[in-house]
């Protein structure tokens, strides 16, 4: 609580767009500044006063004059009533020019020195004046950081009142204040907000704003002004708990942020209103860069509300979208739990750069050695606190990720480190951002706990049968595996870098990976028409470099034969190691398959993606054929309830007449888990003849795979083979399917 005031500036704003409860909402410029001192003791008014903000359009003539040109008594001309008129030609000189008025004209006054401005509503100062400044990098007198609201200070007097739906016109009807109203304007309609405020009625406004608070500082009121809204003249810094709670009315979502803005820029636009203390929060993607969000507290909902108004304003070029959040979203990338963070950033008034790169060696000296001057170099960047001042990322098995985030005392020595981007440490280089509080809290939370973005769970390998993941080994290599591709290739840039090997390419055998976020991953498969031409084609271009038409930057691309068999793993959303794609003999524990997260994985792009053809031959004749290479599958969704995947997350797979179809069978896709749906006693199967080299119970239950015949079931005798299948009759539907399997041996079979 403060001491009252001297003086009260009552203050109203126009600008050359929307007015109302638009006002400041279309990024308009100021034009208009009217104002009138009221004497709080003596209970006295000053004159109006009318600024002008018109842009100076004579730079093209010799004849400019340096100074504004102050008309006063131009009453005639410019049809305005105010007392004095004074005209600007910019926003910067017509501020200063209102600090120099209003001071010149309480000092002649001489009955005190505290001023404080006075308007109606938050709009003039909020969402006005200082927005405009900010975007002009303009400094705002002192006088326009705090101000009384017209509106909460009648309130008090009057509860019942509802603060949206006040206006002067309202509060003079309630205080019997007589109201002029301009030929032009009426105030008891209901006004348009995109109409533009006429000079004349600005003044009234003003006027009636003076008288009002002339009614309240009288009897019976005697009112007080003792309270004053704050403007925050910079962010502060600071640190959340994930255990702290957070109002939902008081976080929005900002979108389509430049990546390298940090959270002093996203303060700077929405200058005017007061963001929490570590209220801005960076967003990052999977890959731990920023994606171009962020989400903002705000210290209450009034002021949520008002930043909502600033939905599709600039930063620089780019248009910024605004839209309502969550304090749980909030609490996600700006929460921390960590006490070793805390204590970190628990400096108040540091900048934070990140480190990124860091050999997994590289301990707090050679950081400290790495900021130090070189030889003949005059430019300091000393770490703030020594080692405390740096703070490395780990996994939390306690490896180093590479990461690391360093304190310095000032901006100047943030900049000197800034510049130090990608030089050598040991031997790697290093890049440095500038980075802020949350992203500190986001990156430790994203290497210390769960994901963010939710994955499969890790039970799923454990109960999948191992061999229906893999690729049977030995497969035709007639495909190509394209990695590291500019993530600006397109279809044409391949076909262009394939050069010659292009009329080697099946029809629509061009098949490009996305990631989760459904962008190009950086990989590619191309189906060839031989085995021959693919090898040829993986010398000949290994490593080569790839330019992309709708980017500067080119790459060099790594080119290695694969199978279809592998091809097909992959598309399906499984991965495979360098082991698995360099060598042909591999074994199955070094081939570093992961398991098919839900969607992680899709054909792109849409042209690519043709309905596909109905099965050429019914399912029991078809299943003598091997399903790989002759076998069409249709899209299917996942069956309902299944045990890993949510049944909303449906996994469709698009197959072309050139697009070989994944291990699979009439009931079921080799890579999920088929769920029972034979009511029958299981029956067991003889198998005499079988192959004295097959790989024994895993090349068994491919040959059964599909009739719900558990790996544990299946027994290997001296003769033969025994197998039991949940329904008696599903074994003797596949006889002409095992006549080939494994290994190409005739098998007869013989229901037990």
């Amino acid at each position: 609580m403060t001491a009252q005031v001297d003086y009260l500036v009552v203050v109203f704003t126009a600008t050359s767009g929307a007015s109302g409860e638009l006002l400041g909402s279309d990024e308009k410029e100021l034009e208009l500044l009217v104002w009138q001192l009221v004497d709080v003791k003596n209970k006295k008014l000053g004159k109006v006063n009318e600024l002008l903000i018109k842009p100076d359009l004579s730079d093209l003539t010799e004849e400019k004059e340096e100074e504004d040109v102050v008309e006063k008594s131009v009453e005639e001309e410019h049809g305005s009533k105010a007392d004095c008129v004074f005209t600007a030609s910019s926003l910067e000189t017509a501020l200063n020019q209102f600090h120099l008025q209003l001071t010149n004209e309480v000092n002649s006054a001489g009955a005190g020195t505290s001023v404080c401005l006075c308007t109606d509503g938050q709009l003039h100062i909020r969402q006005v004046i200082h927005p405009e400044a900010a975007s002009k990098n303009i400094l705002v007198p002192d006088c326009f950081f705090s101000f009384f609201d017209l509106r909460k200070e009648f309130k008090k007097h009057f509860p019942t009142s509802d603060l949206k739906a006040l206006n002067v016109h309202v509060m003079a009807e309630s205080l019997s204040i007589p109201f002029d109203v301009p030929p032009m304007w009426d105030p008891s309609a209901t006004p348009d907000p995109s109409a533009i405020l006429p000079a004349e009625v600005a003044v009234q406004q003003v006027q009636t704003m003076a008288n009002i608070v002339l009614a309240l500082l009288s009897e019976p009121f005697c009112h007080t002004f003792p309270n004053q809204e704050r403007v925050n003249e910079k962010f502060e810094t600071g640190t959340c708990s994930k255990m702290e709670k957070v109002c939902d009315n008081t976080v929005i979502r900002a979108r389509g942020l430049p990546w390298q803005s940090s959270d002093q820029d996203i303060a700077r636009f929405f200058r005017g209103l007061n963001i929490a203390k570590g209220g801005a929060a960076l967003c990052l993607n999977a890959q731990g860069r920023r994606n171009g969000e962020a989400l903002v507290r705000f210290v209450s909902e009034e002021h949520r509300d008002l930043a909502l108004q600033r939905h599709k304003h600039h930063m620089g070029n780019r248009y910024i979208e605004v839209y309502k959040a969550t304090g749980e979203d909030f609490l996600k990338i700006a929460g921390g739990t960590s006490n070793e963070v805390a204590m970190f950033l628990s400096r108040e008034d540091q900048i934070i750069v990140r480190m990124r790169g860091l050999p997994f060696t590289a301990t707090h000296e050679q950081v400290l050695n790495f900021f130090s001057p070189g030889e003949g170099l005059k430019e300091t960047c000393p770490i703030s606190g020594g080692k405390d001042g740096i703070l490395f990322v780990r996994y939390p098995d306690g490896r180093p990720t590479g990461d690391a985030f360093v304190l310095f005392a000032c901006e100047e020595h943030a900049q000197s480190a800034l510049r130090k981007h990608k030089e050598i440490l040991g031997r790697r280089y290093i890049e440095l951002f500038k980075s802020t509080a949350a992203e500190v809290q986001q990156v430790l939370n994203r290497y210390s706990s769960a994901p963010l973005i939710p994955v499969a769970p890790a039970p799923l390998v454990s109960v999948l049968p191992a061999v229906s993941l893999l690729p049977p080994p030995g497969g035709i290599r007639d495909c190509l595996r394209l990695r590291g591709l500019p993530y600006t290739a397109s279809i044409e840039d391949i076909l262009t870098f394939l050069g010659e090997f292009t009329q080697d390419i099946r029809p629509h055998g061009v098949h490009m990976v996305l990631n989760q976020q459904g962008r190009p991953s950086g990989d590619c498969f191309i189906q060839m028409t031989s085995a021959e031409r693919a090898l040829q084609a993986s010398q000949r271009l290994h490593k080569h470099v790839m330019s992309s038409q709708r980017g500067t930057n080119s790459r060099y691309v790594e080119v290695f034969p694969c199978s279809a068999d592998e091809m097909g793993l992959v598309l399906m959303g499984g991965s495979l190691s360098h082991t698995h794609t360099h060598t042909h003999n591999r074994s199955r524990s070094g081939t570093g398959l992961s398991p098919p997260p839900c969607k992680s994985r899709r054909l792109s792009p849409p042209s690519y993606s043709f309905a596909p053809a109905p099965p050429v031959l019914p399912t029991e004749a078809a299943a003598l054929y091997h399903p790989m290479n002759q076998v069409l599958l249709a899209p299917r969704p996942l069956p309902p309830g299944h045990a890993y995947y949510p049944a909303s997350a449906q996994l469709y797979m698009n197959y072309t007449a050139y697009y070989p179809s994944p291990p699979g069978s009439p009931t079921t896709v080799g890579f999920f888990p088929s769920p029972s749906s034979l009511s029958t006693p299981g029956g067991l199967v003889r198998m005499p003849g079988l192959a004295y080299n097959s790989a024994g119970v895993k090349d068994l239950i491919n040959a059964v795979q599909g009739y719900q015949s558990p790996a544990e079931s299946i027994s290997l005798l001296n003769s033969g083979l025994i197998s039991q299948s949940s329904g008696s009759d599903a074994p003797l539907m596949s006889l002409p399917a095992l006549m080939t399997k494994p290994g190409g041996q005739y098998l007869d079979l013989t229901l037990l």
